[in-house]
């Protein structure tokens, strides 16, 4: 029986993944905080014993320092969290024989241009998340030939909080909205990217020439919308969902990302090519609406 060692359980990604890994075989999963087994990724020593003591067939890590404008004030701690820690589950994992599978982000690119990012583009990250996301990348890569790293963007879940969320409440409390125009992007539920991540840990560890799968690949929902039209679409269809729900902004207006000033920098442009995951996995990525449209009929 396959065992799959999950970290970072209790986040969106990680809430979804206890549900799409469950079927595979044995899953043990952890947290920051869990008792049995340290799942703390700044216990570098605590993580590597962890691996050695369950001696999993499959590591899916689900955990990273996300706290995008913070890591700009605490850039070592966002170091071992997305860089060095993973780091640790890759050597540890090669010397299992063991998988990664790993997450990271379009904030790798620089976001310049408007056409989607392939896996061979060269990155240049603008923030302390993304450079220590990308060293992350590397060092998997060179650590472990057994790998699967899903790049992804707009991350969202039913569970949690996330933008929709934020909307919904804002328009229920102001009169008038303003949203970022010129960020463009796929939003990504969780939901699928578990779908995926067990989907691909399918194929790669029960197929003969699975090896031949490892790598790098874009994982984002088919389409793109700014952040302003996503807001648009989410309030539209909420009504629809919900037509009892009291909507008091009257109007949204579309701004530059100027007029919210944050401590990281944000890349305009997070559109991710999905070619080679849906050639290699046989794959159709659904649109990022339909994924947005179940969502808002979960939470209203």
């Amino acid at each position: 029986m396959t065992r799959i060692l999950l970290l970072g359980k209790g986040g969106q990604v990680g809430w979804e993944l206890q549900r799409s890994l469950s079927p595979l075989g044995e899953l043990i999963a952890l947290d920051h905080d869990s008792t049995n087994f340290c799942g703390d990724f700044s216990n570098l020593a605590g993580l590597a014993e962890t691996v050695r003591a369950v001696r999993p067939d499959v590591i899916v890590n689900a955990a990273a320092h996300t706290a995008v404008d913070k890591a700009e004030s605490e850039p070592e701690l966002a170091r071992t969290l997305n860089a060095l820690a993973p780091e640790v589950l890759a050597m540890e994992a090669a010397k299992l024989g063991a998988w990664l599978v790993h997450y990271s982000t379009d904030y790798v690119f620089d976001g310049s241009g408007d056409k989607p990012w392939v896996e061979t583009d060269t990155p240049g990250p603008l923030s302390v998340y993304g450079a220590t996301k990308w060293e992350g990348e590397q060092l998997i890569a060179a650590a472990n030939p057994r790998h699967l790293i899903f790049r992804t963007s707009w991350v969202y879940a039913a569970r949690g909080g996330n933008f929709a969320k934020t909307m919904l409440r804002l328009a229920q409390e102001r009169d008038r909205l303003t949203v970022i125009n010129d960020q463009i992007g796929a939003p990504t539920g969780a939901d699928l990217l578990a779908d995926v991540t067990a989907h691909a840990i399918r194929q790669v560890t029960r197929q003969p020439d699975g090896d031949n799968d490892a790598g790098l690949y874009h994982l984002v929902a088919s389409g793109q919308t700014s952040w302003f039209d996503y807001a648009k679409h989410v309030l539209a269809q909420a009504q629809l969902v919900q037509p009892t729900l009291q909507i008091k902004a009257q109007q949204v207006d579309p701004v530059p990302t100027s007029a919210f000033p944050t401590p990281a920098t944000r890349p305009h442009n997070s559109r991710l090519d999905t070619t080679k995951l849906q050639a290699t996995f046989g794959l159709t990525l659904p649109a990022w609406q339909a994924g947005v449209n179940r969502m808002l009929v979960e939470i209203l």
